[in-house]
């Protein structure tokens, strides 16, 4: 277990709310440039993040897994800001519901196409975020 001193000190934060904060070992982003993994002493950054996963490994081991519709990460002296307009954890997320969301949006791809493509690759993303979460419970 990483020491607080010693650990990076993340917050996830959404518009409408803090998703997690807390200190973890390592957190692994995608950016509109790939993905990244930030470790303890990374160069400061700003990047725009895509509608993807976001992995927070805790200070405790455990892995946190978050879906976030884009938005930014930055790093500056072992601080994490990992900023969306829509971000939620994966254990926050019904599956079922993202599935109807996706089929919806699928639905109308050739009515509304920029709509429909944004609405696929979030929904995409909350169907990762849960997969990679259940994948790391076992």
């Amino acid at each position: 277990m990483a020491s607080e001193a010693q650990a990076l000190q993340v917050e996830l934060v959404a518009a409408d709310r803090t998703v997690w904060s807390g200190s973890a070992s390592m957190v692994i982003a995608r950016t509109v440039e790939g993905d990244v993994g930030v470790l303890r002493g990374h160069a400061p950054m700003l990047s725009a993040l895509t509608d993807a996963v976001v992995e927070i490994n805790d200070e405790d081991g455990d892995v946190v897994v978050a879906a976030v519709d884009g938005g930014f990460l930055s790093v500056a002296g072992d601080r994490i800001s990992i900023l969306s307009q829509h971000a939620v954890l994966a254990e926050e997320i019904d599956p079922a519901d993202v599935r109807a969301e996706l089929e919806e949006a699928q639905g109308i791809l050739s009515i509304r196409p920029d709509e429909a493509e944004l609405r696929i690759r979030r929904a995409e993303a909350r169907l990762r975020a849960v997969e990679k979460a259940t994948a790391k419970a076992r």
